[in-house]
Protein backbone atom coordinates (compact mmCIF):
# COMPACT_ATOMS: atom_id res chain seq x y z
CA UNK A 1 0.00 0.00 0.00
CA UNK A 2 2.86 2.31 1.28
CA UNK A 3 4.03 1.73 -2.57
CA UNK A 4 0.96 2.53 -4.35
CA UNK A 5 0.75 5.86 -2.36
CA UNK A 6 4.40 6.66 -3.50
CA UNK A 7 3.17 6.24 -6.70
CA UNK A 8 0.22 7.64 -6.86
CA UNK A 9 2.01 10.82 -5.57
CA UNK A 10 4.90 10.78 -7.75
CA UNK A 11 1.68 11.04 -10.71
CA UNK A 12 0.93 14.28 -8.78
CA UNK A 13 3.74 16.22 -8.74
CA UNK A 14 5.48 16.26 -12.31
CA UNK A 15 8.07 18.76 -11.91
CA UNK A 16 11.17 17.26 -12.65
CA UNK A 17 12.21 16.28 -16.07
CA UNK A 18 13.89 13.16 -14.61
CA UNK A 19 10.41 12.50 -12.45
CA UNK A 20 9.09 12.49 -16.27
CA UNK A 21 11.16 10.41 -17.35
CA UNK A 22 10.95 7.89 -14.96
CA UNK A 23 7.00 7.85 -15.87
CA UNK A 24 7.60 7.14 -19.03
CA UNK A 25 8.81 3.69 -18.15
CA UNK A 26 6.62 2.97 -15.76
CA UNK A 27 2.84 3.38 -17.07
CA UNK A 28 1.16 1.33 -14.24
CA UNK A 29 -0.48 2.38 -11.30
CA UNK A 30 -0.03 -0.46 -9.47
CA UNK A 31 4.14 -1.85 -9.03
CA UNK A 32 5.62 -4.08 -6.18
CA UNK A 33 9.13 -2.68 -4.65
CA UNK A 34 11.08 -4.79 -7.06
CA UNK A 35 9.48 -2.49 -9.80
CA UNK A 36 10.26 0.64 -8.04
CA UNK A 37 14.02 0.64 -6.16
CA UNK A 38 16.18 -0.26 -8.83
CA UNK A 39 17.99 2.19 -9.13
CA UNK A 40 19.39 6.11 -8.37
CA UNK A 41 16.29 7.36 -10.81
CA UNK A 42 13.73 5.24 -8.66
CA UNK A 43 15.06 6.89 -5.76
CA UNK A 44 15.19 10.13 -7.54
CA UNK A 45 11.20 9.45 -7.84
CA UNK A 46 11.38 8.05 -4.41
CA UNK A 47 11.98 11.63 -2.88
CA UNK A 48 9.82 13.30 -5.73
CA UNK A 49 6.47 11.18 -4.37
CA UNK A 50 7.24 12.12 -1.05
CA UNK A 51 7.94 15.78 -1.63
CA UNK A 52 4.39 15.72 -3.92
CA UNK A 53 2.87 14.22 -0.75
CA UNK A 54 4.00 17.00 1.43
CA UNK A 55 2.58 20.06 -0.66
CA UNK A 56 -0.79 18.61 0.06
CA UNK A 57 -0.09 19.71 3.42
CA UNK A 58 0.54 23.42 2.85
CA UNK A 59 -3.02 24.39 4.08
CA UNK A 60 -3.06 22.45 7.20
CA UNK A 61 0.65 23.96 7.85
CA UNK A 62 -0.44 27.93 7.48
CA UNK A 63 -3.99 27.30 9.18
CA UNK A 64 -2.35 26.12 12.37
CA UNK A 65 0.33 28.05 12.61
CA UNK A 66 -1.16 31.02 11.43
CA UNK A 67 -4.27 30.88 13.10
CA UNK A 68 -3.53 29.66 16.42
CA UNK A 69 -1.49 32.59 16.90
CA UNK A 70 -2.55 36.26 16.91
CA UNK A 71 -1.77 37.44 13.27
CA UNK A 72 -4.73 36.06 11.31
CA UNK A 73 -8.76 35.50 12.09
CA UNK A 74 -11.83 33.94 10.19
CA UNK A 75 -14.00 36.40 8.22
CA UNK A 76 -17.48 35.65 8.07
CA UNK A 77 -17.14 33.19 5.47
CA UNK A 78 -15.01 30.64 7.53
CA UNK A 79 -16.55 27.72 8.55
CA UNK A 80 -17.06 25.84 12.07
CA UNK A 81 -13.74 24.00 11.67
CA UNK A 82 -11.50 27.09 11.12
CA UNK A 83 -13.46 29.05 13.74
CA UNK A 84 -12.68 26.58 16.30
CA UNK A 85 -8.66 26.37 15.50
CA UNK A 86 -9.02 30.78 15.98
CA UNK A 87 -10.84 30.15 19.26
CA UNK A 88 -8.65 27.10 20.58
CA UNK A 89 -11.70 25.18 21.12
CA UNK A 90 -11.23 22.27 18.58
CA UNK A 91 -13.95 19.33 18.52
CA UNK A 92 -13.49 15.70 17.34
CA UNK A 93 -13.78 15.15 13.41
CA UNK A 94 -11.79 18.75 12.72
CA UNK A 95 -9.73 18.81 9.61
CA UNK A 96 -7.03 21.05 10.26
CA UNK A 97 -6.66 19.30 14.03
CA UNK A 98 -6.05 15.65 12.50
CA UNK A 99 -2.78 14.11 12.49
CA UNK A 100 -3.19 11.57 10.47
CA UNK A 101 -2.34 13.58 6.93
CA UNK A 102 1.45 14.34 8.63
CA UNK A 103 1.63 10.73 9.49
CA UNK A 104 0.58 9.50 6.21
CA UNK A 105 3.78 11.43 4.73
CA UNK A 106 6.11 10.33 7.95
CA UNK A 107 5.18 6.65 7.62
CA UNK A 108 5.98 7.01 3.55
CA UNK A 109 8.93 8.10 4.64
CA UNK A 110 9.75 5.52 6.84
CA UNK A 111 9.02 3.12 4.07
CA UNK A 112 11.54 5.13 1.37
CA UNK A 113 14.54 5.09 3.77
CA UNK A 114 13.99 1.26 4.84
CA UNK A 115 14.15 0.78 0.47
CA UNK A 116 17.31 3.12 0.39
CA UNK A 117 19.06 0.93 3.10
CA UNK A 118 18.14 -2.45 1.06
CA UNK A 119 19.57 -0.27 -2.03
CA UNK A 120 22.92 0.73 -0.31
CA UNK A 121 22.89 -3.04 0.89
CA UNK A 122 22.16 -4.38 -2.63
CA UNK A 123 24.89 -1.63 -4.29
CA UNK A 124 21.85 0.07 -6.80
CA UNK A 125 22.96 3.44 -5.38
CA UNK A 126 26.40 4.55 -4.39
CA UNK A 127 26.83 5.76 -1.06
CA UNK A 128 27.29 9.43 -2.29
CA UNK A 129 23.88 8.66 -3.66
CA UNK A 130 22.12 7.01 -0.58
CA UNK A 131 23.78 9.92 1.81
CA UNK A 132 22.33 12.91 0.47
CA UNK A 133 18.87 11.03 -0.15
CA UNK A 134 18.41 9.31 2.63
CA UNK A 135 19.66 12.45 4.95
CA UNK A 136 17.18 14.57 3.04
CA UNK A 137 13.82 12.21 3.77
CA UNK A 138 14.93 11.93 7.07
CA UNK A 139 15.41 15.52 8.16
CA UNK A 140 11.56 15.53 6.22
CA UNK A 141 10.53 13.37 8.53
CA UNK A 142 12.04 15.29 11.35
CA UNK A 143 10.57 18.95 10.10
CA UNK A 144 7.15 16.44 10.10
CA UNK A 145 7.31 15.17 13.71
CA UNK A 146 8.35 18.90 14.92
CA UNK A 147 5.21 20.42 13.66
CA UNK A 148 3.17 17.38 14.95
CA UNK A 149 4.81 17.93 18.55
CA UNK A 150 4.21 21.77 18.33
CA UNK A 151 0.31 21.29 17.83
CA UNK A 152 -0.41 18.01 19.51
CA UNK A 153 2.30 17.74 22.54
CA UNK A 154 2.59 14.12 22.67
CA UNK A 155 2.71 11.96 19.62
CA UNK A 156 3.24 8.53 18.86
CA UNK A 157 6.90 8.89 17.75
CA UNK A 158 7.50 5.75 15.24
CA UNK A 159 10.33 5.82 12.57
CA UNK A 160 9.42 1.92 11.56
CA UNK A 161 7.60 1.26 8.05
CA UNK A 162 4.22 0.23 8.91
CA UNK A 163 1.30 -1.16 6.70
CA UNK A 164 -1.62 0.60 8.20
CA UNK A 165 -1.68 3.73 9.32
CA UNK A 166 -4.34 3.15 12.14
CA UNK A 167 -2.30 0.97 14.09
CA UNK A 168 -0.84 4.01 15.52
CA UNK A 169 -4.15 4.11 17.55
CA UNK A 170 -2.80 1.50 19.85
CA UNK A 171 -0.95 3.18 22.56
CA UNK A 172 -0.07 0.01 23.67
CA UNK A 173 2.23 -0.66 20.49
CA UNK A 174 2.70 2.94 20.13
CA UNK A 175 3.56 5.01 23.24
CA UNK A 176 3.15 8.85 22.94
CA UNK A 177 6.57 10.84 24.14
CA UNK A 178 6.45 14.22 25.07
CA UNK A 179 7.35 17.02 23.10
CA UNK A 180 10.84 17.05 25.26
CA UNK A 181 11.47 13.39 24.21
CA UNK A 182 10.49 14.41 20.82
CA UNK A 183 13.19 16.81 20.51
CA UNK A 184 15.26 14.50 21.67
CA UNK A 185 15.17 12.11 19.44
CA UNK A 186 14.72 14.36 16.59
CA UNK A 187 18.34 15.76 17.36
CA UNK A 188 19.72 12.22 17.83
CA UNK A 189 18.49 11.43 14.31
CA UNK A 190 19.78 14.74 12.90
CA UNK A 191 23.37 14.55 14.40
CA UNK A 192 23.26 11.07 13.10
CA UNK A 193 23.13 11.80 9.17
CA UNK A 194 25.31 10.80 7.07
CA UNK A 195 25.75 14.31 6.03
CA UNK A 196 23.78 18.06 6.52
CA UNK A 197 24.88 19.00 3.09
CA UNK A 198 22.51 20.59 0.34
CA UNK A 199 22.28 17.74 -2.78
CA UNK A 200 25.71 18.55 -4.33
CA UNK A 201 26.17 19.61 -8.02
CA UNK A 202 25.61 17.49 -10.53
CA UNK A 203 22.45 15.30 -8.31
CA UNK A 204 20.04 13.91 -10.81
CA UNK A 205 17.59 15.60 -8.50
CA UNK A 206 19.08 19.32 -9.46
CA UNK A 207 17.49 20.69 -12.74
CA UNK A 208 14.92 22.79 -14.52
CA UNK A 209 11.32 22.30 -14.82
CA UNK A 210 8.74 24.61 -15.66
CA UNK A 211 11.31 26.91 -15.82
CA UNK A 212 11.68 26.19 -12.18
CA UNK A 213 14.79 25.40 -10.49
CA UNK A 214 14.42 22.77 -8.20
CA UNK A 215 17.59 23.62 -5.62
CA UNK A 216 14.97 25.29 -3.29
CA UNK A 217 12.63 22.41 -3.45
CA UNK A 218 14.45 20.73 -0.85
CA UNK A 219 14.75 21.13 3.25
CA UNK A 220 17.28 22.82 4.52
CA UNK A 221 18.87 20.32 7.05
CA UNK A 222 21.14 22.90 9.02
CA UNK A 223 18.13 25.14 9.27
CA UNK A 224 15.43 22.78 10.78
CA UNK A 225 18.46 21.04 13.29
CA UNK A 226 18.76 24.75 14.52
CA UNK A 227 15.58 24.88 14.75
CA UNK A 228 15.79 21.52 17.16
CA UNK A 229 18.56 23.05 18.64
CA UNK A 230 16.82 25.96 19.96
CA UNK A 231 13.63 24.71 21.00
CA UNK A 232 15.65 22.60 22.95
CA UNK A 233 17.32 25.56 24.69
CA UNK A 234 20.83 24.78 23.12
CA UNK A 235 21.33 27.93 21.80
CA UNK A 236 25.12 27.35 20.87
CA UNK A 237 24.52 24.48 18.90
CA UNK A 238 21.68 26.56 17.60
CA UNK A 239 23.78 29.54 16.86
CA UNK A 240 26.27 27.12 15.15
CA UNK A 241 23.34 25.31 12.83
CA UNK A 242 22.10 28.95 11.47
CA UNK A 243 25.41 30.14 11.04
CA UNK A 244 26.62 27.45 8.33
CA UNK A 245 23.44 28.26 6.64
CA UNK A 246 24.52 32.01 6.72
CA UNK A 247 27.45 31.09 5.62
CA UNK A 248 26.55 29.67 2.40
CA UNK A 249 29.11 30.59 -0.22
CA UNK A 250 31.15 32.92 1.96
CA UNK A 251 34.02 31.09 0.92
CA UNK A 252 33.36 31.74 -2.94
CA UNK A 253 33.35 35.30 -2.38
CA UNK A 254 29.46 35.77 -2.47
CA UNK A 255 28.75 38.30 0.27
CA UNK A 256 25.60 38.18 -0.05
CA UNK A 257 23.24 34.90 0.02
CA UNK A 258 21.70 34.64 3.35
CA UNK A 259 23.11 38.05 5.05
CA UNK A 260 20.24 40.44 4.76
CA UNK A 261 21.93 42.82 2.29
CA UNK A 262 21.83 46.73 2.89
CA UNK A 263 19.67 48.85 0.19
CA UNK A 264 20.58 49.34 -2.85
CA UNK A 265 19.40 52.74 -3.05
CA UNK A 266 20.89 54.25 -6.75
CA UNK A 267 19.07 51.16 -8.55
CA UNK A 268 16.76 49.84 -5.97
CA UNK A 269 17.63 46.41 -7.42
CA UNK A 270 17.34 44.80 -3.96
CA UNK A 271 14.76 43.16 -1.15
CA UNK A 272 14.80 45.79 0.87
CA UNK A 273 12.21 48.37 1.36
CA UNK A 274 13.12 51.48 0.25
CA UNK A 275 12.42 54.78 -2.08
CA UNK A 276 13.26 56.46 -5.64
CA UNK A 277 16.46 58.17 -4.78
CA UNK A 278 16.59 61.88 -3.64
CA UNK A 279 12.52 61.52 -2.82
CA UNK A 280 13.23 59.63 0.11
CA UNK A 281 10.28 62.04 1.49
CA UNK A 282 7.60 61.22 -0.72
CA UNK A 283 5.34 58.45 0.13
CA UNK A 284 4.37 58.24 -3.94
CA UNK A 285 8.25 57.18 -4.41
CA UNK A 286 7.96 54.14 -2.34
CA UNK A 287 9.15 51.51 -4.53
CA UNK A 288 6.05 48.75 -4.82
CA UNK A 289 6.42 46.58 -7.74
CA UNK A 290 6.94 43.00 -8.76
CA UNK A 291 10.94 43.45 -9.51
CA UNK A 292 12.35 45.91 -6.88
CA UNK A 293 12.28 45.65 -3.23
CA UNK A 294 11.12 44.09 -0.33
CA UNK A 295 7.80 43.42 -1.74
CA UNK A 296 9.45 41.60 -4.97
CA UNK A 297 10.59 38.89 -3.10
CA UNK A 298 7.32 37.09 -2.97
CA UNK A 299 6.62 37.92 -6.59
CA UNK A 300 9.81 38.13 -8.54
CA UNK A 301 11.20 35.21 -10.97
CA UNK A 302 13.47 32.87 -9.49
CA UNK A 303 16.70 34.89 -9.87
CA UNK A 304 20.21 35.38 -8.48
CA UNK A 305 18.14 37.84 -6.05
CA UNK A 306 15.80 35.78 -5.54
CA UNK A 307 18.38 33.08 -4.21
CA UNK A 308 20.31 35.07 -1.74
CA UNK A 309 16.66 34.98 0.32
CA UNK A 310 14.89 31.53 -0.09
CA UNK A 311 16.06 28.62 1.54
CA UNK A 312 13.07 25.86 0.93
CA UNK A 313 9.96 26.95 -1.31
CA UNK A 314 7.78 24.57 -2.55
CA UNK A 315 5.84 25.71 -5.58
CA UNK A 316 2.01 25.53 -6.79
CA UNK A 317 1.18 25.16 -10.28
CA UNK A 318 -2.55 25.04 -11.83
CA UNK A 319 -1.55 22.48 -14.19
CA UNK A 320 -0.77 19.97 -11.60
CA UNK A 321 -2.03 18.72 -8.44
CA UNK A 322 -2.01 19.32 -5.41
CA UNK A 323 -4.36 22.05 -6.10
CA UNK A 324 -2.84 25.84 -4.72
CA UNK A 325 -5.17 25.93 -1.10
CA UNK A 326 -4.05 30.11 -0.67
CA UNK A 327 -6.25 31.90 -3.09
CA UNK A 328 -9.19 29.93 -1.32
CA UNK A 329 -7.96 31.11 1.89
CA UNK A 330 -7.08 34.35 1.30
CA UNK A 331 -8.31 36.55 -1.66
CA UNK A 332 -11.23 38.63 -1.58
CA UNK A 333 -12.62 36.87 -5.10
CA UNK A 334 -12.21 33.37 -3.88
CA UNK A 335 -13.70 32.12 -0.60
CA UNK A 336 -11.60 34.65 1.42
CA UNK A 337 -12.15 32.53 5.07
CA UNK A 338 -9.00 34.14 6.85
CA UNK A 339 -8.14 37.59 7.39
CA UNK A 340 -5.16 39.90 8.97
CA UNK A 341 -5.80 40.63 12.25
CA UNK A 342 -6.60 44.27 13.67
CA UNK A 343 -3.65 43.51 16.27
CA UNK A 344 -1.19 42.80 12.98
CA UNK A 345 -2.05 45.53 10.94
CA UNK A 346 -1.77 47.82 14.02
CA UNK A 347 1.89 46.48 14.74
CA UNK A 348 2.81 47.36 10.80
CA UNK A 349 1.31 51.17 11.77
CA UNK A 350 3.32 51.28 15.20
CA UNK A 351 6.67 51.20 13.52
CA UNK A 352 8.82 54.08 12.23
CA UNK A 353 10.34 54.74 9.10
CA UNK A 354 14.12 56.46 8.86
CA UNK A 355 12.07 59.33 6.77
CA UNK A 356 10.01 59.14 9.62
CA UNK A 357 6.79 57.84 8.21
CA UNK A 358 4.38 56.12 10.82
CA UNK A 359 4.01 52.65 9.07
CA UNK A 360 5.88 49.84 8.46
CA UNK A 361 5.73 49.41 4.57
CA UNK A 362 6.28 45.72 4.80
CA UNK A 363 2.72 45.72 6.13
CA UNK A 364 1.08 46.91 3.11
CA UNK A 365 3.28 44.42 1.09
CA UNK A 366 1.85 41.72 3.04
CA UNK A 367 -1.61 42.71 3.50
CA UNK A 368 -4.10 44.79 1.24
CA UNK A 369 -6.62 47.20 3.48
CA UNK A 370 -7.23 49.07 0.46
CA UNK A 371 -9.75 47.13 -0.71
CA UNK A 372 -12.91 46.87 0.92
CA UNK A 373 -11.87 44.15 3.23
CA UNK A 374 -8.50 43.48 4.16
CA UNK A 375 -6.88 40.36 3.28
CA UNK A 376 -3.23 38.45 3.03
CA UNK A 377 -1.15 39.56 -0.01
CA UNK A 378 2.12 37.49 0.04
CA UNK A 379 0.41 34.31 -1.50
CA UNK A 380 -2.16 35.88 -4.00
CA UNK A 381 0.11 38.19 -5.97
CA UNK A 382 -0.71 35.79 -8.91
CA UNK A 383 -4.23 35.01 -8.57
CA UNK A 384 -6.48 37.19 -11.46
CA UNK A 385 -9.58 37.56 -10.89
CA UNK A 386 -9.84 37.18 -14.77
CA UNK A 387 -8.78 34.33 -14.24
CA UNK A 388 -9.72 32.47 -11.53
CA UNK A 389 -8.98 28.84 -12.27
CA UNK A 390 -5.38 29.60 -12.30
CA UNK A 391 -3.63 28.96 -9.60
CA UNK A 392 0.07 29.83 -8.87
CA UNK A 393 1.73 30.41 -6.40
CA UNK A 394 4.27 28.99 -3.28
CA UNK A 395 4.29 27.48 -0.01
CA UNK A 396 6.96 29.49 1.90
CA UNK A 397 8.95 27.71 4.48
CA UNK A 398 11.93 28.68 5.10
CA UNK A 399 14.15 31.92 4.45
CA UNK A 400 17.15 34.00 5.05
CA UNK A 401 15.72 36.39 7.29
CA UNK A 402 14.33 33.34 9.79
CA UNK A 403 17.47 32.03 10.16
CA UNK A 404 18.88 35.40 11.32
CA UNK A 405 15.75 35.97 13.53
CA UNK A 406 16.13 32.84 15.40
CA UNK A 407 20.69 32.72 15.17
CA UNK A 408 19.45 35.85 16.69
CA UNK A 409 17.46 34.97 19.58
CA UNK A 410 19.85 31.56 20.22
CA UNK A 411 22.54 34.49 20.12
CA UNK A 412 20.75 36.57 22.98
CA UNK A 413 20.28 33.64 25.44
CA UNK A 414 23.85 32.40 24.94
CA UNK A 415 25.14 36.15 26.29
CA UNK A 416 25.52 38.14 22.83
CA UNK A 417 22.83 40.81 23.43
CA UNK A 418 25.01 43.06 21.33
CA UNK A 419 25.16 40.62 18.21
CA UNK A 420 21.52 39.70 18.05
CA UNK A 421 20.87 43.63 18.69
CA UNK A 422 22.80 43.97 15.56
CA UNK A 423 21.63 41.61 13.52
CA UNK A 424 17.75 42.75 14.24
CA UNK A 425 18.30 46.28 13.66
CA UNK A 426 21.07 48.02 11.44
CA UNK A 427 24.13 45.18 11.03
CA UNK A 428 26.88 43.94 12.22
CA UNK A 429 29.14 46.34 10.55
CA UNK A 430 27.29 49.74 11.41
CA UNK A 431 26.65 48.27 15.25
CA UNK A 432 30.51 47.39 15.70
CA UNK A 433 32.22 50.57 14.24
CA UNK A 434 33.38 53.82 15.08
CA UNK A 435 32.46 56.20 12.71
CA UNK A 436 35.03 58.95 13.44
CA UNK A 437 37.34 56.51 12.71
CA UNK A 438 38.84 56.07 9.07
CA UNK A 439 40.97 53.04 9.80
CA UNK A 440 38.83 50.04 10.77
CA UNK A 441 41.40 47.69 11.08
CA UNK A 442 40.52 46.77 14.40
CA UNK A 443 36.12 48.06 14.09
CA UNK A 444 33.19 46.60 12.48
CA UNK A 445 34.10 42.82 13.98
CA UNK A 446 32.85 41.02 17.38
CA UNK A 447 35.96 39.68 18.23
CA UNK A 448 33.92 36.38 19.25
CA UNK A 449 34.69 32.95 19.09
CA UNK A 450 32.59 30.56 16.38
CA UNK A 451 29.50 31.24 15.57
CA UNK A 452 30.02 34.66 17.14
CA UNK A 453 32.66 36.12 15.27
CA UNK A 454 31.90 38.44 12.52
CA UNK A 455 34.21 40.41 9.57
CA UNK A 456 31.89 42.86 8.80
CA UNK A 457 34.71 45.88 7.87
CA UNK A 458 34.67 48.65 5.31
CA UNK A 459 37.37 50.60 5.06
CA UNK A 460 38.94 52.56 2.63
CA UNK A 461 42.69 53.05 3.94
CA UNK A 462 43.64 50.37 5.05
CA UNK A 463 40.64 48.41 2.66
CA UNK A 464 38.41 45.87 3.99
CA UNK A 465 35.67 44.18 2.91
CA UNK A 466 34.74 41.42 5.37
CA UNK A 467 32.54 39.10 4.57
CA UNK A 468 29.78 41.04 6.16
CA UNK A 469 29.99 44.18 5.49
CA UNK A 470 26.92 44.46 3.08
CA UNK A 471 24.98 43.12 6.19
CA UNK A 472 22.05 45.59 7.11
CA UNK A 473 19.68 44.15 9.63
CA UNK A 474 16.06 43.08 9.16
CA UNK A 475 15.13 46.37 10.12
CA UNK A 476 17.38 48.13 8.50
CA UNK A 477 16.48 46.16 5.54
CA UNK A 478 12.89 47.39 6.38
CA UNK A 479 13.70 51.21 6.01
CA UNK A 480 12.75 51.34 10.17
CA UNK A 481 14.11 53.01 12.80
CA UNK A 482 16.24 50.85 15.49
CA UNK A 483 15.21 49.53 18.58
CA UNK A 484 16.96 50.94 21.61
CA UNK A 485 20.04 49.95 22.19
CA UNK A 486 19.30 49.44 25.83
CA UNK A 487 17.94 46.20 24.84
CA UNK A 488 21.85 44.54 24.44
CA UNK A 489 21.48 44.54 28.14
CA UNK A 490 18.09 43.23 28.96
CA UNK A 491 17.97 39.55 27.35
CA UNK A 492 13.52 38.94 27.96
CA UNK A 493 13.29 42.57 26.64
CA UNK A 494 15.13 42.01 23.07
CA UNK A 495 13.54 38.61 23.27
CA UNK A 496 10.14 40.12 22.96
CA UNK A 497 11.73 42.42 19.97
CA UNK A 498 12.87 39.69 17.89
CA UNK A 499 9.66 37.53 18.45
CA UNK A 500 7.38 41.02 17.32
CA UNK A 501 9.87 41.45 14.47
CA UNK A 502 9.20 38.05 13.33
CA UNK A 503 5.46 38.86 13.17
CA UNK A 504 6.48 42.26 11.20
CA UNK A 505 8.38 40.15 8.71
CA UNK A 506 7.74 36.97 8.44
CA UNK A 507 4.08 37.55 8.90
CA UNK A 508 1.50 34.55 8.03
CA UNK A 509 4.49 32.53 6.99
CA UNK A 510 3.68 29.66 9.35
CA UNK A 511 5.81 31.08 12.35
CA UNK A 512 3.75 32.65 14.76
CA UNK A 513 2.58 30.18 16.92
CA UNK A 514 5.69 28.05 16.47
CA UNK A 515 7.54 31.43 18.18
CA UNK A 516 5.16 32.17 20.86
CA UNK A 517 4.83 28.50 22.33
CA UNK A 518 8.54 27.94 21.44
CA UNK A 519 8.94 31.66 24.03
CA UNK A 520 6.13 30.14 26.54
CA UNK A 521 7.47 26.71 27.08
CA UNK A 522 10.97 28.61 27.38
CA UNK A 523 9.77 30.87 29.90
CA UNK A 524 7.56 28.07 31.62
CA UNK A 525 5.35 31.62 31.48
CA UNK A 526 1.63 30.13 31.53
CA UNK A 527 0.58 33.64 30.58
CA UNK A 528 2.46 34.31 27.66
CA UNK A 529 0.35 33.16 24.85
CA UNK A 530 -2.52 34.07 26.59
CA UNK A 531 -1.85 38.09 26.55
CA UNK A 532 -0.03 37.27 23.16
CA UNK A 533 -3.17 35.73 21.80
CA UNK A 534 -5.90 37.84 23.66
CA UNK A 535 -7.36 34.34 24.70
CA UNK A 536 -7.60 33.28 28.75
CA UNK A 537 -8.09 29.53 27.96
CA UNK A 538 -4.48 29.60 27.14
CA UNK A 539 -3.66 30.51 30.93
CA UNK A 540 -4.03 26.68 31.02
CA UNK A 541 -1.00 25.17 29.42
CA UNK A 542 -3.09 21.77 28.35
CA UNK A 543 -4.64 23.76 26.38
CA UNK A 544 -1.92 25.08 24.03
CA UNK A 545 -2.16 21.46 22.53
CA UNK A 546 -4.65 20.37 20.12
CA UNK A 547 -6.67 16.71 21.13
CA UNK A 548 -4.93 13.79 19.59
CA UNK A 549 -8.10 12.62 17.86
CA UNK A 550 -7.78 9.45 15.78
CA UNK A 551 -10.85 8.84 14.33
CA UNK A 552 -10.71 6.94 11.22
Amino acid sequence: MLVKNIILSLLLLLVFSSCRKTLEVLPETTLDESQVYRNVYDADAAVIGIYGQLSGLARQYVVLNELRGDLLTVTSNADTSLQQIAGHRVSSGNPYADPRPFYKVILNCNDVLKNFDIMLRDKKMTTSEYNSRYADIATLRCWLYLQLGIHFGEIPYVTDAIENINDLKDASRFPRVSFRQLLTSLIGTMEGLPTLEVYPTGSTLLTTADNTITNKFFVNKQCLLGDLYLWHNDYTKAATAYRAVMETNTASGDFDTYKIRIADVASNNDLAVGYIRYREQDINALINNNTQGWKSMFIRSRDDLWNTEWLWVLPFNSNFAPEEPFAELFSPYAGYLLKPSARALHNWNSQVQNNGFPFDARGIFSADTTSAVPAVRKYTYHYNIEQPLVKNSSWFLYRAAVVHLRYAEAANRDGRGKIAWALLNTGIGSTYDDASQTDKTNLMQTFDSPPYDFDARNGTAPYFRGPWHRNGGIRGRAYLQPLSISLQQNTTALEDALVNESALELAFEGHRWPDLLRIALRRNDAGYLAAQTGDSRLLDPSNWYLPFNWNP
